[in-house]
């Protein structure tokens, strides 16, 4: 039974000579660099030779290298090898020291492959294990290689989560889960094979990075472009630039990507951008905001941008990456419930009193979801399907927990309200204070929205024991606007915005500096590691 991988050998036979991978290196040269379908399959070929000659079938290989054209080689060529990859990132990478070096530990890799100029720090990295350059690999050992059989319950990857509620754990990721998830990403962009193109930034060592990136263009055939994340952080006009280059094109990024980039990009930047050719802008990895879209369409109208763009969508790890997104054509649902009764678990249409405005995440794809609890009230979402991973690396407790039911248990909470999927927060970062449930995300809002000395953004709300029950504890950055603000005034503003608007005592708020807020590999605010810091007195 054939792989998606193998994908990759037929499209260099059909379509040599045809664009595959197009890395754009603004913080290099500025130019396009690109790997067509038989020079990709060529070097990825190459790789393997050298990657069986430093590792057997089962070792793990980690990668540890820049975002480029070298990485995706690294990943094809793992994958040809028939060894399990471990898509990390290499050691200078600010801010995930921590989690690189848990992942690695986790992982035992027999092998280590980065580039060049990353080598003097992998080197220092793993102290002594052993690393090749990609860069350096003879293209000539291509002739000497004979495909490994490769089936769909073969281990490919472990995808190490981001760790929003717990430490980083690999979750292994077989050949099958890849085929399946590219193929179920494929129907829901309504893509068109070799003729779609990717337009993207996403890290690759991300879930969703990795498999928009790397693994839908085998799909198809088709041609992805793509900049390093620190590149479109600095500019992120250069995402859109690159997504006006081409007129069949889809795109994905983290809900504060949207946000972002609607309050960076000038009006002067817009001259110029043409944003008609935008099929699909998917937003996932995080909570997506309610006014996102819209402010986002507003912002780049005039560009030829059009609101059914905008592409909700839901995902984890645990299901590859992909679970269901809003409709291709179709504008996504913004919707209103009573927030007392979701508190309570029961979706109500808002009416008058408090209310929480929750967008659509739309209909799954290609695999099935529930909810753990009657019509209309918010339970577990659960997925099954040929996407939704075997297990967790090395943690038979936690793989029967979440895997063992027949059901992936995504321990995230949601409702089914109209046919669409609405996610109302983590089971985990749930506060409950008096008997009544309080989602975190909907104090955050409330809390930057109470003085402009809070950072937009980087706010966690989450419960600390107390001698009668949980109390709520804030944890804000301070914005530039606020450098001179007093804490007392800021957690007095603080506090009488929540209790005014959902009846809650805040029992302490913190006004930390800017980059405090600890978060996740893919942005969002990771409030299991802000508990454990405000417990350690780490922001005092």
């Amino acid at each position: 039974m054939s792989v998606l991988i193998q994908r990759v050998a037929r499209w260099a036979r059909e379509i040599p000579d045809a664009p595959a991978y197009t890395f754009v290196d603004y913080l290099g040269d500025g130019g396009w660099h690109t790997l067509t379908w038989r020079q990709v399959d060529r070097r990825a070929r190459a790789l393997a030779v050298r990657v069986r000659e430093l590792a057997g079938p089962g070792d793990r290989v980690a990668i540890l290298a820049p975002q480029g054209l070298d990485y995706v080689v690294a990943m094809i060529g793992t994958l040809y090898a028939g060894v399990v990859a471990v898509p990390l990132f290499a050691p200078d990478l600010p801010g995930h020291a921590e989690r690189l070096a848990r992942a690695y530990t986790d992982a035992e890799p027999a092998l280590v492959l980065t580039t060049t100029p990353a080598l003097p720090g992998v080197r220092a990295f793993v102290d002594g294990g052993a690393v090749l350059a990609v860069d350096t690999v003879s293209d000539l050992l291509a002739d000497e290689w004979d495909e490994a059989a490769l089936g769909p319950d073969d281990l490919a990857y472990l995808q190490y989560t981001s760790g929003s509620t717990r430490q980083p754990t690999g979750v292994e990721i077989t050949h099958g889960n890849v085929e399946a998830n590219a193929l179920q990403l494929w129907e829901a962009f309504d893509a068109t094979p070799r003729t779609s193109v990717a337009a993207l930034w996403l890290p690759l060592f991300h879930d969703m990075g990795l498999i928009a990136t790397i693994a839908l263009p085998i799909v198809g055939g088709n041609q992805v472009a793509f900049m390093d994340p620190v590149a479109f952080v600095m500019h992120p006009v250069r995402w859109l630039r690159l997504l006006s280059e081409f007129h069949d094109v889809y795109t994905g990024g983290p809900n504060f990507a949207y946000e972002y980039t609607a309050a960076r990009v000038s009006e002067a930047d817009k001259d110029g951008l043409d944003l008609s050719g935008v099929r699909v802008m998917l937003n996932g990895a995080e909570p997506v905001r309610p006014g996102t879209g819209a402010a986002f369409h507003a912002a780049f109208a005039r560009c030829g941008l059009r609101p059914q763009a905008h592409t909700p969508a839901y995902g984890l790890a645990e299901a590859t990456v992909f679970v269901s997104a809003v409709g291709c054509d179709e504008v996504a649902k913004v919707t209103e419930f009573d927030r007392e009764a979701l508190g309570e678990g029961r979706a109500v249409a808002y009416t008058s009193g408090g209310k929480s405005t929750l967008v659509s995440c739309g209909r799954p794809t290609g695999q099935r979801v529930r909810v753990d609890a009657p019509d209309g009230h918010v339970g577990e979402i659960r997925v099954q399907g040929p996407n939704v991973a075997r297990a967790y690396w090395r943690d038979p407790e936690r793989s029967a927990e979440v895997f063992g039911s027949g059901w992936l248990r995504t321990g995230d909470l949601g409702v089914i309200h109209e046919g669409e999927l609405y996610v109302t927060g983590r089971i985990k970062d749930l506060i409950i204070v008096d008997g009544r449930n309080h989602y975190p995300q909907d104090i955050e809002a409330t809390v930057q929205e109470a003085c402009e000395a809070v950072r937009r953004d980087h706010v966690a709300a989450f419960a600390v024991p107390g001698e009668l029950g949980e109390r709520v504890v804030v944890v804000a950055e301070r914005s530039r606007r606020g450098l001179e603000a007093e804490p007392s005034e800021v957690a007095r503003l603080v506090r009488a915005a929540v209790a005014r608007t959902h009846d809650l005592a805040v029992h302490d708020v913190v006004l930390a500096a800017a980059g405090a807020v600890p978060r996740t590999s893919s942005g969002k605010i990771a409030r299991r590691a802000c508990l454990q810091a405000y417990l350690e007195d780490a922001f005092v």
